[in-house]
């Protein structure tokens, strides 16, 4: 029997579910201040996304704080208070495991930032008018 092939397709239905209900439930739990720690308490915090493994036990949490600055601090807030945050996430989403929890930075308004400076460049702006 052949070795089946890993395909380069992207998270399931299942993986997007799950990771949209921790984004939610963490959402909540941050609007609420229910973790008490100054980092938290003095930011508003954005939970743009939450990427779930294959196996469903790590949840990578992308994390923004509203106005930038602060990230580092507000990353390692999360994480000291991570085993009461994946508890909160372990009653509000049904599964067999609570997952493990991860907390990074997104760098995803980054890179929307120097995606739309590279394409006002005067390189790209020059080969777009020559066509």
């Amino acid at each position: 029997m052949p070795a089946k092939k890993k395909s380069a397709r992207g998270p399931t239905q299942r993986q997007l579910r799950v990771g949209e209900l921790v984004r939610h439930c963490i959402s909540d739990l941050l609007s609420r201040r229910e973790i008490h720690d100054d980092a938290l308490e003095r930011n508003i915090v954005t939970i743009p996304e939450v990427r779930l493994s294959n196996d469903l036990r790590i949840a990578t949490v992308y994390v923004m704080p509203l106005g930038g600055g602060d990230e580092e601090l507000i990353i390692k807030a999360l994480a000291a208070n991570q085993k009461f945050i994946r508890g909160v996430v372990a009653r509000a989403v049904n599964l067999k495991f609570a997952p493990e929890l991860r907390f990074l930075k997104d760098q995803s308004f980054d890179e929307g930032i120097r995606m739309d400076a590279l394409l006002d460049s005067d390189q790209v702006r020059r080969d777009i008018e020559s066509k």
